[in-house]
């Protein structure tokens, strides 16, 4: 799966959630999901597990901590479906 394919896909599962929508003009890699998007992080949780049924992959705590930008999310998702 491409990269754009899964920030694609990310930007899907995230737009819900979302209460600053001009930072969903310039999803990108860079995009923070806390300061841009304005995501709560209890919506946070929400995107995680939208996320882990949208890619078949589970998700752990650490990584989950990890993920504050759409380049963040997308290196955890392709490591986790790497190790199936």
């Amino acid at each position: 799966m491409s990269d754009n394919e899964i920030i694609s896909r990310l930007k899907k599962i995230v737009e819900p959630y979302v209460q600053r929508t001009e930072g969903m003009e310039n999803f990108e890699e860079e995009t923070d999901f806390l300061n841009d998007l304005q995501i709560n992080s209890a919506n946070l949780v929400d995107v995680v597990l939208d996320v882990e049924d949208e890619f078949d992959i589970e998700i752990d705590n650490d990584s989950m901590e990890g993920m504050l930008t759409v380049g963040d999310a997308k290196s955890i998702i392709k490591r986790k479906m790497a190790a199936g």
